[in-house]
């Protein structure tokens, strides 16, 4: 083989690396990747407003994630929306099921995820369970707006 055939395998090997290594990259910033392998458990909470909550967008408790938002939907019978969420099995029967659900912000104006703050029951959530205690997300728009309207009508009154 000649040295410039052999230049030629070595950046085509390097190139399809470098792609591979892109790919990887882009899973992992759009949470298509999977941060943990195995089996999960279903639970379902219902929220008054879900925010841009995202399918894939993690359930964290005490700030460590613990499972992955599987699918939102909307309930036109008592007009909120349905997160059922898969919780790694090995979660399974530690988590009380009075425990509290949540939508947080990483950060001011990051991703919305799910976190849920336990409870103190002897009783666990198992598959298919519903966190009934939950706290829609804070709309960002909705503060301003209460906070300008708040302030304009406390000036009106003086």
């Amino acid at each position: 083989m000649d040295k410039k055939r052999q230049i030629e395998i070595w950046v085509g090997v390097f190139m399809a690396i470098g792609f591979a290594a892109l790919f990887l990259l882009a899973m992992q910033i759009s949470n298509l990747g999977t941060a943990y392998s195995g089996d999960t458990f279903r639970v379902v909470a219902r929220f008054d407003n879900i925010g841009g909550l995202k399918v894939k967008a993690p359930v964290t408790i005490a700030g460590v994630e613990v499972g992955r938002v599987q699918a939102i939907r909307y309930d036109p019978d008592d007009f909120r929306a349905v997160v059922e969420m898969g919780i790694q099995a090995q979660y399974l029967g530690k988590i009380p099921d009075d425990s509290f659900a949540k939508i947080l912000t990483a950060g001011l104006l990051g991703e919305q995820y799910v976190g849920i703050d336990p409870g103190g029951s002897e009783d666990a959530l198992k598959d298919g369970s519903e966190i009934a205690l939950t706290q829609s997300a804070l709309v960002l728009e909705e503060v301003v707006g209460q906070f300008i309207f708040g302030k304009g009508q406390e000036g009106a009154g003086k």
